[in-house]
């Protein structure tokens, strides 16, 4: 007891702002030790994806102290490792989540006192323009206030490294270092002691609109023009801003329905459960919208606009493509669309990149155009670091993509780009017409790609790994079989194996901290095979899969993605402790 209310105390002193200083002292008063235990007893940590977490006061919480000290040690790390990073400076843009703007201040203040150049977009910004800024103002690293498509009351710092990419580690864990030393405020006063840069947004703001449309013009060869009548949802989000001006560049303007009551930005995301386009009615105003004006095609955003979503309305049924369908679509675009006089000469210098959850239909795709694969691991901050290593050999990469709705095009951001995907797809659809019938024609080529994504919640992060372990013991050194279906290779990067490689070691990297096998396994006499990947949530306690059955026809495989659920869910998570997603209940 004692020690929460030292903890307690010691926020007190370092805690300048009067709203969280008030909650603390309300708990104190009502003497909720366990909501204190709660909100003091563990810090947040700092990862490759910065910190994401809901606002409120303590350690474990989003607020302006640690904000604060995590700034001061992001800028004690870049002052230490980073030549020259005093003059390159910082830039930092915020969305339009609650505090965003507050927070976005507070760390260009505390980065100036430490001497650094502060970059501080005057108004709100889409995620990708912080790494665009980062390089293009050659910065020495990037802050984006935002916590994406997450609720309301969360919100998130995330941070990009000189080379315009998400850090990677071990750089995550030498911030986290630093932040622990700096964790003393040395001010409050977000006036910035330096005289301001002056005025960025306008100029990175119309650059990045013309690289845009510049990528787009490189590859187009049909009338943008016959791009059809769209609705477009930014989710309550800052991508409207973006999506109008791009579109009024390329005269689509007048093409695009917005959904009124998610036009503009809302902290509160008043229409939707959650800001997500992924989630069961996200898409229901769109689909409202789209029908009262006779429009079949919806184009969607997140609310920091990285992410890109589409809708297409097919025989008075709506449907929703998923992120691998979006990626493959976008793939053979730009593949068929490949023209770079000064890029490589060799097809196979060219490359298509996505991660090891994605859909395998990439690796098919690229196959049949003669142009190289290469797979990740899960996360944008692998996707864009490969991406830059791949260039640096001379290489060029097309696209790269994940299954979570994420798309980036190296020619314009290392980093997804939800307005930069939207502008791509309605050039492919000004050729296609339709991008179902066009996906349709894929799979008559290539073969029907049928996945489910699901997870299953355990009681506790002990439980995950007991069941990962229990799978290992299978068989030595991997079972040979799930079900009636012979394994054919098996990846475990949490030990480090790889039955598909000479010497058994995966080319992917093997972070021992984390769990996740793939399993490729033998076709049957209704489809060609099965592949799919089991990981461990690195913050909560679920497991994850991604399953793919890959058939000539759809129905098979349905089938078959539908039976290997089931045999996985039985032999592998046949347990008390283990619930599947209530949308999988009925297979299982």
């Amino acid at each position: 007891m004692e020690g929460v209310k030292a903890l307690a105390r010691g926020w007190l002193r370092l805690d300048k702002d009067d709203e969280t200083r008030q909650e603390i002292e309300d708990l104190l008063g009502r003497q909720d030790l366990k909501e204190l235990e709660r909100r003091l007893c563990t810090r947040l940590s700092f990862g490759t994806a910065g910190l994401r977490a809901p606002m409120g006061a303590g350690f474990s919480r989003l607020n302006s102290l640690t904000i604060m000290q995590t700034s001061q040690g992001l800028a004690e790390f870049l002052l230490r490792e980073v030549n020259g990073a005093a003059a390159a400076g910082v830039v930092i843009g915020y969305d339009a989540r609650h505090n965003s703007k507050k927070f976005a201040e507070l760390a260009a203040a505390a980065f100036d006192v430490k001497g650094i150049n502060v970059w501080l977009y005057e108004d709100l910004v889409h995620t990708p323009l912080v790494p665009f800024g980062v390089k293009h103002l050659h910065a020495a690293a990037g802050v984006m206030i935002t916590a994406s498509h997450n609720p309301a009351q969360d919100n998130g710092y995330k941070v990009y490294g000189s080379n315009g990419c998400q850090i990677n580690a071990p750089m995550d864990g030498q911030i986290a270092a630093s932040i622990l030393e700096n964790l003393q405020p040395i001010m409050w006063d977000v006036t910035l002691r330096s005289k301001p840069r002056g005025s960025i947004l306008t100029s990175i703001r119309a650059r990045y609109l013309e690289t845009v449309n510049g990528f787009c013009q490189s590859i187009q060869d049909s009338d943008i023009l016959k791009s059809p009548l769209f609705v477009y949802t930014p989710m309550h989000g800052v991508g409207f801003t973006y999506m109008a001006s791009i579109m009024n560049k390329i005269g689509l303007v007048e093409k695009m329905v917005v959904v009124g009551e998610q036009a503009q930005p809302d902290p509160n995301f008043p229409t939707v459960k959650y800001p997500n386009p992924e989630e069961d009615g996200a898409l229901d105003l769109a689909k409202s919208t789209a029908d009262r004006n006779g429009i079949s095609l919806i184009l969607a955003n997140d609310p920091d606009a990285d992410r890109f979503a589409v809708a297409e309305k097919i025989d008075d049924e709506w449907k929703q493509l998923t992120g691998d369908q979006v990626g493959i679509l976008l793939a053979d675009y730009l593949t068929h669309k490949m023209k770079d006089p000064e890029g490589p000469e060799r097809k196979d210098d060219n490359f298509m990149l996505t991660s090891a959850v994605s859909s395998q239909m990439l690796s098919f795709v690229a196959a049949g155009y003669g142009i190289s694969f290469c797979e990740t691991l899960t996360g944008f901050k692998w996707l864009g670091n490969c991406a830059l290593d791949l260039e640096h050999e001379n290489k060029r990469v097309l696209l790269a993509y994940e299954e979570a709705l994420g798309y980036m095009f190296p020619d314009i951001v290392h980093d997804k780009d939800g307005i930069a995907a939207a502008v791509v797809f309605l050039n492919a659809c000004a050729e296609w017409g339709s991008p179902w019938a066009k996906l349709e024609q894929m799979y008559q080529q290539y073969g029907y790609f049928e996945t489910m994504n699901t997870y299953w919640r355990s009681s506790d992060l002990d439980t995950t790994v007991i069941v990962f372990e229990r799978v290992r013991k299978l068989g030595t050194p991997f079972p040979t079989s799930v079900g009636d279906r012979k394994v054919l290779r098996w990846r475990d990067l949490t030990t480090g194996y790889d039955s598909g490689t000479d010497d058994n070691v995966p080319s992917l990297p093997s972070p021992p901290t984390s769990q996740m096998i793939t399993c490729w396994l033998s076709g049957t006499s209704n489809d060609e095979g099965v592949c799919f990947t089991i990981r461990a949530s690195g913050t909560e306690p679920k497991i994850k899969i991604y399953l793919e059955c890959r058939s000539r026809g759809r129905e098979a495989s349905r089938i078959g993605a539908a039976q290997l659920l089931k045999v996985v869910s039985r032999e592998w998570f046949n347990g008390p402790n283990l619930l599947i997603e209530e949308k999988y209940s009925h297979l299982i």
